[in-house]
């Protein structure tokens, strides 16, 4: 074991890792990354087939993205956006609310406009500013004195406190409930296992358990019902949601128009859409941003991950002319928005997430994405065989295989018999690296992934599927 790893286990702590059985293993320490392919100390290669953890768009050490970074160190940086504005994050920021608004978006009904970009360094800090801002907009414009918030079962926004508010993954919440406020929770729309939907497909790879009446909408419209003196002081200022995909719930699709149905619900009663996009956007599922894919606009807009196309910790949230206003006031009514961080707007963060949103526009690169989701769609129909796999979900670049011990009666693994880690553990083996949410294979390739490469990705997790199981 080299010196780094020795290193690393008598030093450091890893998230979301069970570090007693850390300890134990040989970890894979990455030295180098080139495109799709990332190195490690002892010269072995390895398809990232996750993105880093959902963060690299472009591949690793792209030529424009270094470039862009290697220019802005030879002028500054970093330099303090307390009382300081800086030229990258200010034409960063007209990037963003321009993309934010596409062409076709005057056809769209209820169109709101996102217009200021307030920056933080995550997605969990970007969403506690979207929190604070609905909360406190909420009770300046909406005369709500004690506002609350409605999001999804399943729902996982961050790790700060605000964040973990809204979340509602026991198995990394619960354990702080003690520190949340209280949030409501509706029905994910999680058709696979739907209460009110429990027919048996006839075959593995039927759809034939999506038969319903919306019955999932019917929380969401009870969650904002108030009753009696409390509809207007105590009323849900928003609702959170991540648009077309839930993460870290599992890669959980929502049908085709769930999300603008929620949309009219929540802004029916005049509360905020809150779109935690620091997953789904930037091109993951086929549209620059997925709310824009059912012509939904949100209140706030919250981007981390592929911001910066993988290179730098920087986080925005996006919010409309409205919000912004709530806050303007003279000096001594303290109506100032007192939340912030040392590395706000920074400079080489910024400089290097306006080349990516340069290369997200180029025409060639667009067609790439589309050609590389089509493949990996037809790819991903030949994991129906396997008598363990009990679904299969994509959105555009974004893949979630669940594995099961029967695809019949869809009974899943016990967590602690650890299905998905021992498939991802021999998907590394063999030169594919990814890591599981649960029971629930993850796919996610950057974008210069090529042909041959997306193929060997979903072959080596057809063989280590085979092969887990096979010795059990």
């Amino acid at each position: 074991m080299s010196h780094a790893a020795n290193l690393d286990k008598k030093y450091i702590w890893h998230p979301f890792t069970q570090m007693k059985d850390w300890i134990k293993q040989k970890p894979i320490v990455i030295c180098e990354g080139k495109g799709a392919v990332l190195k490690d100390d002892q010269g072995n290669k390895y398809l990232d087939a996750n993105s880093s953890i959902w963060t690299n768009l472009h591949g690793h050490a792209h030529p424009v993205l270094n470039k862009a970074i290697q220019g802005q160190l030879t002028r500054i940086s970093h330099s303090s956006g307390l009382g300081l504005a800086n030229e990258p994050s200010s034409f960063l920021s007209q990037k963003l609310t321009r993309a934010a608004h596409p062409a076709s978006s005057a056809r769209w009904n209820n169109m709101v406009r996102l217009k200021k970009v307030f920056y933080s360094d995550n997605g969990s800090t970007a969403m506690e500013v979207a929190l604070k801002l609905a909360y406190e907009a909420a009770r300046r414009t909406r005369g709500i004195r004690h506002p609350g918030f409605v999001s999804v079962k399943g729902g996982y926004h961050g790790d700060t406190v605000g964040a973990v508010s809204v979340g509602h993954i026991d198995l990394f919440h619960k354990s702080f409930s003690g520190l949340l406020f209280k949030s409501k929770s509706v029905m994910s729309p999680y058709c696979y296992r739907c209460p009110h939907n429990r027919a048996t497909p006839e075959r593995q790879d039927a759809r034939d358990y999506r038969k319903c009446k919306w019955e999932c909408l019917d929380p969401v419209e009870s969650a904002f019902r108030t009753r009696g003196g409390n509809s207007r002081t105590r009323k849900p200022a928003a609702m959170v949601v991540e648009p077309l995909m839930q993460g870290a719930a599992g890669m959980i699709p929502q049908p085709k128009g769930w999300l603008s149905r929620v949309a009219e619900i929540v802004r029916g009663q005049g509360a905020f859409l809150i779109a935690d996009e620091v997953m789904t956007g930037f091109g993951r599922t086929g549209t620059l941003f997925a709310s824009h894919q059912e012509k939904v606009q949100p209140d706030f807009m919250v981007l981390a991950k592929g911001l910066t196309g993988g290179y730098l910790p920087m986080a925005a949230t996006l919010m409309t002319q409205e919000v912004f206003d709530a806050f303007l006031g003279d000096y001594g009514e303290f109506k100032t928005f007192f939340h912030g961080h040392s590395y706000f707007g920074n400079q080489l963060g910024s400089a290097v997430a306006d080349a990516s949103l340069g290369l997200l526009s180029l025409p060639d690169n667009r067609r790439k994405r589309k050609n590389l989701e089509k493949e990996l769609r037809r790819l991903l129909k030949g994991l129906w065989v396997l008598p363990q796999v009990g679904d299969i979900r994509q959105v555009g670049l974004i893949a979630g295989i669940e594995l099961v011990k029967d695809w019949k009666s869809r009974l899943s693994f016990p967590l602690k018999d650890q299905a998905g880690i021992r498939v991802c553990q021999k998907m590394a083996e063999k030169g594919v690296l990814t890591r599981p949410i649960g029971n629930v294979v993850l796919l996610m390739p950057p974008y210069c992934t090529t042909i041959a490469q997306v193929r060997k990705m979903v072959r080596v997790l057809e063989e280590s599927v085979t092969e887990v199981f096979n010795q059990t």
